[in-house]
């Protein structure tokens, strides 16, 4: 008797301005995973928040207009509640949402998926919210002990109240060059690289123009130094796994969303994998990504950002050690065939399509753990 294939929801678009890389992570995955394993469901969020089902999901993937007659007035949770009941023949086992930003890896879809009791790949409610927050992430950080850049969080109602009082308390505790980013966005939107005060104003509007928390950020190395950005892939659940370490060598003076998504040819980001770097370092960084990765509360998969600053002169014929602090985790990274996540586990012995297997063994793993808890008395 033939195995029962397993039902995967694959969701995807969303509200935020990541819209467009979540339906190239979904093309991705829907062209490479294993359709003999799997019955595959298309579920699709336009930019205007509409949930979107077969026909309809399936042009919203081709950017094209739907010709479906199939309803799209269902709210999220009638969809994917229905789609997660067994008794209608159609039940899903798992949910896989490759949305990215806000409202698809900051623990609002989550709180959907748990309250529809449905299996879904990545974080929790917590794990994703974090990771979202950059300034929640970086108290988690601290608490567990982990390096980091000085930094200062500021709410946009002090930054408009008081610009000058705050402009004080940043350059009491920070020394430029700063970054300056909207606590809760991806893909480096809103975020500015300040070298002087004659910039600091407009980095701060732009960036209280995307959320209420703003977080300022001392650039590592200091004044004219460009430290490297190394990335690595986490893998699981209670006993998560680290990848080789790669590096971003970016084609502009920080890695922006341009530089991510928009430049090509000669003018794009290098990625390098494996990094180039001292076996010491290279064991350093994933046991640092591993520990952030429980420290945020993560499950599932998240990539973890670091930077490093080019090594310090030796002194007294003795090396000093390399300054490398956490940069940020991101729970629902860009998941492209060619992204940094898949690239990394590749080229640590995982391909694409097992990686999909594995991500969806352990949503699967997580919601039957979680079936162990007793919700009422």
């Amino acid at each position: 008797m033939a195995k029962k294939k397993l039902r995967v929801g694959i969701l995807f678009g969303g509200k935020s301005g990541e819209h467009e890389i979540s339906l190239r992570s979904a093309r991705s995955i829907l062209k490479a995973i294993d359709r003999k394993k799997y019955d595959v469901v298309e579920l699709g969020i336009t930019k205007q928040g509409r949930w979107l089902q077969q026909d309809a999901a399936q042009a919203l993937l081709e950017d094209q207009p739907s010709q479906s007659t199939t309803p799209t007035n269902q709210t999220g949770l009638s969809i994917i509640s229905a789609a997660a009941e067994p008794s209608t023949g159609s039940g899903l086992d798992v949910v896989f949402p490759v949305l990215h930003g806000t409202f698809g890896e900051d623990g609002t879809i989550q709180g959907l998926f748990e309250l529809a009791d449905v299996a879904y790949v990545g974080s929790g409610v917590l794990g994703s919210a974090a990771g979202m927050d950059k300034d929640a992430m970086k108290r988690m950080f601290l608490a567990a002990g982990l390096p980091l850049t000085p930094h200062v969080t500021l709410l946009r109602s002090e930054w408009t109240a008081d610009p000058k009082r705050c402009t004080r308390t940043i350059e009491k505790a920070l020394t430029y060059p700063l970054f300056i980013k909207p606590a809760n966005l991806g893909s480096s939107v809103g975020i500015s690289k300040v070298k002087s005060r004659k910039d600091l104003a407009a980095a701060m509007d732009l960036a209280a123009g995307f959320d209420r928390k703003i977080v300022i950020e001392q650039g590592v190395g200091g004044p004219g130094v460009k430290p490297r950005e190394l990335e690595v892939a986490v893998l699981g659940n209670d006993s998560p796994e680290a990848s080789i370490v790669g590096e971003i060598v970016p084609a502009k003076e920080f890695y922006d969303y341009e530089a991510k998504y928009e430049l090509n040819g000669a003018d794009e980001s290098v990625s390098i994998i494996p990094a180039k770097l001292s076996a010491a370092d290279a064991k350093r960084i994933r046991a640092m990504a591993v520990a952030a990765f429980r420290a945020c509360d993560c499950a599932g998969l998240a990539r973890v950002d670091f930077l490093m600053a080019p090594t310090p002169s030796a002194k007294g014929g003795k090396a000093q050690p390399a300054q490398i602090v956490l940069n940020e985790v991101n729970t629902m990274p860009g998941f492209t065939s060619i992204s940094m996540y898949p690239k990394l586990w590749a080229a640590t012995g995982l391909t694409y399509p097992k990686l999909i297997d594995r991500l969806i063994e352990l949503a699967l793993e997580r919601h039957k753990e979680k079936q162990l808890t007793s919700f009422s008395r």
